[in-house]
């Protein structure tokens, strides 16, 4: 069996997700991880674009910024944020994926602060492009360790929205319909959200991990799917190409 690490996981799963043919905007981390690992692997027309403006870049390295060169590396378009979040609002974006310090059963995320708004315990960077991404791409997911902290209805602030109080919110919102939180993919399972009340639920757990472990981690009742899986472990190919090809240096994936 392949040795791997959390990080190591998490990347191969989310990047299972990322299908041929669609339009993905990442920021850097283990989500521009994930594209390129499914840019050469199992989705090789998948088009990579990047908030500050680089359109269809074939990554040569794995950049340290959103404004790094090399997202710009043999690339369809070289353009601008307005751009990139126009593309978003015409609904050309099939994926995204965002951060956060906290998201509740509703896949709604803070990246705000942490206590009170104007004495907080903890200021975050806030939403920059997030709210953009989370409101107007039809599929956003997360790459996130689970948590009681992380994973609550203690929600402080709500920086980027999900499907904020249930079905039909959204919309109600004047958000577009169809859109809104697709899989959260975390160190213990992968995370998906019910049809009727678009509460999160659990769709996969990982090898040697128990039901009781995800429930002790969660700071909400979480729903589970009729049929809970065993999530497939990372492939010779997939760790050869994450660990050679997208990450040599062990930037994100030494974090695991």
């Amino acid at each position: 069996m392949n040795s791997y690490n959390g990080m190591e996981l998490m990347i191969c799963l989310a990047s299972r997700y990322l299908g041929d043919d669609g339009t993905v905007v990442v920021g850097t981390g283990a989500p521009c991880a994930a594209a390129m690992l499914a840019q050469k692997t199992r989705a090789p027309k998948l088009m990579i674009m990047f908030e500050a403006g680089g359109v269809g870049p074939l990554l040569p390295s794995m950049p340290i910024s959103v404004g790094d060169s090399r997202t710009y590396y043999k690339g369809l378009v070289s353009t601008s944020m307005p751009e990139i979040m126009e593309t978003c609002q015409r609904g050309m974006v099939d994926y995204t994926f965002l951060g956060g310090a906290q998201i509740d059963m509703y896949g709604n995320i803070n990246s705000t602060h942490i206590g009170d708004y104007e004495t907080p315990k903890v200021r975050f960077p806030g939403s920059g492009g997030a709210n953009d991404l989370a409101s107007l791409c039809w599929r956003t997911m997360m790459i996130t360790p689970q948590d009681k902290n992380r994973f609550t209805n203690d929600i402080n602030f709500i920086t980027s929205p999900g499907y904020l109080t249930g079905k039909g919110a959204r919309e109600a919102a004047g958000l577009p319909p169809g859109c809104g939180p697709y899989k959260i993919i975390t160190d213990l399972a992968v995370l998906g959200f019910d049809e009727e009340t678009c509460r999160m639920q659990v769709e996969l757990i990982h090898l040697g991990v128990t039901r009781e472990q995800i429930i002790e981690n969660t700071g909400f009742e979480l729903l589970w799917a009729d049929e809970v899986l065993e999530s497939a472990p990372p492939s010779e190919v997939e760790l050869e190409i994450l660990r050679n090809e997208v990450d040599p240096r062990r930037y994100i994936i030494g974090r695991g």
